[in-house]
């Protein structure tokens, strides 16, 4: 009996069809059931995809987008989901995040082998600011799963010690800066091994790195660059800027300055089809200026940036 089918279709039919059963071979041996316990959380299984994902809404804060109350369900929901690998599992999630919270959710996440893949806003005009925190990881459901669970915990920590999220960075950096900038910039030449640029008690340390874009070199005047600038006196200052890393580097430099006490503030890409890969995260922190600048530097060198060029032109 003729079944009309060509033998091409009957090989993309049974294809399917063995995709469809390793899928699904997958999912069954995701233990669902254990990730529900570690989490705390009961998720939803997607059979076609083989991806078990735990979500949970972010109602315990009331948040306003232009005056208008804002409903979780709109844009203000945690998740994460986990995928069987041959390796184990994967896990790839998106954390609502308060200001006040950002920072120990993500060195909880750092220290319990995940990797902190994003930090951004989605909003404009939001009150209080909202952000949202990307994370990815690799190992067994029982790793995953647990270091998911923890950083959950670090969170709710942070409202139960207060439901409004906090203003200000903390006690330091409530500490008013001096008025007139006097940084001392030959201390700050001598900890980079580098010249910075002096301005009106200011100093700034900015280093380009080679790559590419569309085969067009591209280096530190085009953007590809890592910075930081110091302001206030040499014994209460601020120091923010920029990194400009490649995603070998990503998590090992955050987590150096995360220890140093730098506040990560936004993880992102500034370019596309760039060579190699570039992401660019953004940092403050509050202090004495050589202390700041020691923790800038420790980053430096676990990305090899003092290695790459000179800020200036010699």
């Amino acid at each position: 009996m003729k079944t009309g089918k060509t033998p091409a279709t009957c090989w993309l039919l049974m294809a399917s069809i063995s995709l469809i059963a390793i899928v699904r071979s997958f999912a069954a041996d995701l233990d669902t059931g254990r990730i529900d316990e570690l989490t705390g959380l009961r998720g939803k299984m997607n059979e076609k995809e083989g991806v078990y994902k735990v979500s949970f809404p972010r109602d315990d804060v009331k948040v306003t987008v232009d005056g208008w109350t804002m409903p979780p369900f709109m844009g203000l929901g945690t998740w994460a989901a986990f995928k069987e690998t041959k390796a184990g599992a994967m896990v790839m999630g998106d954390t609502v995040l308060f200001q006040d919270e950002v920072t120990p959710a993500m060195s909880t996440a750092l220290d319990n082998g995940l990797s902190v893949t994003a930090l951004h806003n989605h909003f404009f005009f939001d009150e209080p600011k909202v952000y949202f925190m990307h994370i990815e990881g690799e190992g067994s459901v029982e790793k995953l799963a647990g270091a998911v669970r923890k950083v959950y915990d670090a969170v709710k920590a942070i409202r139960g010690l207060d439901s409004k999220p906090a203003e200000s960075f903390g006690k330091v950096e409530q500490v008013s800066l001096p008025e007139k900038n006097s940084i001392t910039a030959a201390s700050l030449n001598e900890i980079f091994g580098i010249q910075g640029e002096a301005k009106e008690g200011m100093v700034k340390f900015t280093i380009g790195r080679p790559a590419k874009m569309n085969g067009t070199p591209i280096n530190k005047e085009m953007g590809v660059n890592t910075w930081a600038a110091f302001a206030g006196s040499d014994d209460n200052a601020i120091v923010d800027g920029d990194f400009a890393v490649t995603e070998d580097e990503l998590q090992p430099v955050l987590q150096s300055l995360l220890k140093s006490k730098i506040k990560i503030v936004a993880i992102h890409q500034h370019m596309t089809y760039e060579e190699p890969r570039i992401m660019f995260f953004h940092y403050w922190g509050r202090g004495a200026a050589k202390d700041l600048a020691q923790a800038v530097k420790g980053g430096f060198l676990v990305g090899g940036l003092l290695k790459v060029s000179s800020p200036t032109e010699e």
